[in-house]
């Protein structure tokens, strides 16, 4: 029997979180496999409501308590790092907890792994929920990376990953700056599962713009020597562009804001930190079951 683990990373939206539980307890119910989760906690200013469950399929959910808010990228990172060291699973599957990674898709992205064997899955967006201004910021941030770094990066955190490569990408610290950016960058075998984007249970985003643009260029930082090499054949090509048509201007600002382009990638890039990821567990509190089915 296959072992799943489900790691999903919650900042005070707890009514949200119980929610998606349940849809993800009705999902999986068809499936001779065992299903476990770990929530991360990121030292969520709001006081967990006591837990009542009754599920179907879930055998025990673990809360992991972290000392100092670290964002959500990190608590990723460090529920990783933490499952890395674990020998009682064979999958991990990485959801956000607000619903917009829908657990309708679960037994789709189940059943591919476990079809295709040994090769970990990725839900990528065939129709997304988000506003016109979202999307079209996603689809420059599409465009932008596949011109500087050459990756078609179309898919975010829900994933299912196999025990191998959850192991490779505890080591990587590209891990703690951006886990879609690591996983496409270090993971050689990547099956596309295309998925509808869901809708926020409760409540507006409570990432901002800014942050957007962060996790973005992250992303791009990802490959930061693909990003230079690529922006020195830009400037090359615009310099000569710009002595050949008559020192036309246009090429001369394009050069310079590659360069600051570049620059800011290379700035970007310094959030990723193998110290800190290697150190994560130091930041845990404490561990704590809050349900465990009875058999």
């Amino acid at each position: 029997m296959k072992k799943f683990k489900i790691l999903i990373p919650c900042y005070n939206d707890w009514q949200s979180l119980f929610k998606l539980l349940n849809n993800i307890d009705n999902n999986i119910t068809m499936f001779d496999a065992e299903f476990t989760v770990l929530i991360i906690n990121d030292c969520s200013t709001e006081k967990m409501p006591k837990p009542s469950f009754s599920f179907k399929k879930i055998m025990s959910i673990d809360l992991i308590n972290i000392k100092k808010n670290q964002g959500h990228t990190r608590c990723n990172a460090t529920g990783i790092k933490y499952l890395s060291k674990k020998k009682d699973f064979d999958y991990m599957i990485l959801m956000d907890g607000d619903g917009e990674d829908n657990p309708d898709d679960l037994p789709i992205i189940i059943k591919n792994v476990l079809e295709k064997k040994n090769i970990s899955v990725v839900a990528t967006r065939k129709k997304r929920s988000e506003g016109l201004l979202f999307t079209m910021l996603y689809n420059l941030h599409k465009v932008i990376t596949l011109i500087f770094a050459g990756k078609n990066m179309n898919f975010g955190h829900y994933s299912c990953l196999t025990k191998d490569d959850v192991i490779l990408l505890s080591s990587k610290k590209t891990l703690w700056s951006n886990f879609a950016g690591a996983a496409k960058k270090f993971i050689t075998n990547l099956y596309s599962v295309p998925t509808i984007r869901g809708l926020r249970y409760f409540g507006p985003s409570k990432m901002p713009l800014t942050g957007l643009i962060i996790h973005s260029m992250s992303i791009i930082a990802s490959f930061k020597y693909q990003v230079l090499l690529r922006s020195l054949l830009f400037i090359f090509l615009f310099s000569f562009l710009y002595f050949k048509l008559d020192e036309n201007i246009i090429f001369l600002v394009l050069n310079f804001s590659i360069a600051f382009f570049c620059l800011i990638i290379f700035i970007i890039s310094k959030r990723e930190n193998s110290i800190d990821l290697e150190n994560c567990q130091q930041r845990i509190q404490n561990i704590i079951n809050i349900h465990t089915t009875r058999l």
